[in-house]
């Protein structure tokens, strides 16, 4: 198949350089590795939040960075949703809020029918008007989880999505993924340490150790 996400990442930082690469047609993917690895500078280069020295970034055909080619395309120009380690949920705003932060109109009609669709799906309703402080650690991930889609992304990128729950919650929030990825299309991108998220949750894996990726797993299955 024709790979649908091509990543090729290369910046030389302090003490490090990141030279990740790899290409896959598969839905869903998982990132694993050492902290320190790479995997959050590869989410936020695909998210436009760090610019690479030189590479590709491309998905579904649509190239969103090429250092040769000269094309870099800002952050808020790429269908991404991104929920970072610590959901980035603004503190002054209720869920609501949070989840209509980011969309082109947040106060038109289809601005809020977006965000009330968002809740529907997320299992949010009655949590509208609570801010985040109000809210169970679960509760914020489904928020935040609900930001990202209300862009209608082409992919959503996760950092560690499940790392502060307990177990049981981590299930249902893996089914939950599962169903809205069913439901809305998106392609999913996930960097956990966690190798059950990459059974449940994985068509392909890559593990990334000292900024360099390799091809680890089809299906769920780790080798």
């Amino acid at each position: 198949m024709t790979p649908v996400l091509e990543v090729a990442v290369h910046r030389r930082l302090p003490g490090f350089t990141l030279a990740v690469q790899f290409a896959t047609a598969a839905r869903r993917v998982v990132l694993v590795g050492p902290s320190g690895a790479g995997k959050t500078l590869t989410l936020r280069a695909i998210a436009g939040a760090f610019r690479p020295d030189s590479g590709r970034i491309a998905v579904d055909g649509h190239v969103w960075y090429d250092g040769a080619a000269g094309v870099w395309v800002p952050p808020q120009e790429r269908s991404v949703g991104y929920v970072p380690q610590n959901f980035a949920l603004f503190p002054h705003l209720d869920a609501a809020g949070n989840i209509a932060f980011g969309l082109e109109r947040p106060r038109s009609d289809e601005s809020r029918r977006r965000v009330a669709q968002m809740i529907d799906l997320l299992q949010l309703n009655g949590l509208e008007r609570r801010r985040p402080a109000e809210l169970s650690g679960g509760q914020q991930q489904r928020v935040a989880l609900a930001r990202a889609l209300a862009r209608q992304p082409r992919i959503l990128l996760l950092d560690e999505p499940f790392a502060a729950l307990d177990a049981g919650l981590r299930r249902r929030l893996r089914r939950t993924l599962l169903e809205l990825q069913e439901a809305l299309g998106f392609r999913l991108l996930l960097v956990t340490h966690d190798l059950d998220d990459a059974r449940a949750l994985a068509e392909e894996t890559f593990r990334l150790e000292a900024g360099r990726a390799a091809f680890v797993a089809a299906g769920g299955r780790l080798i």
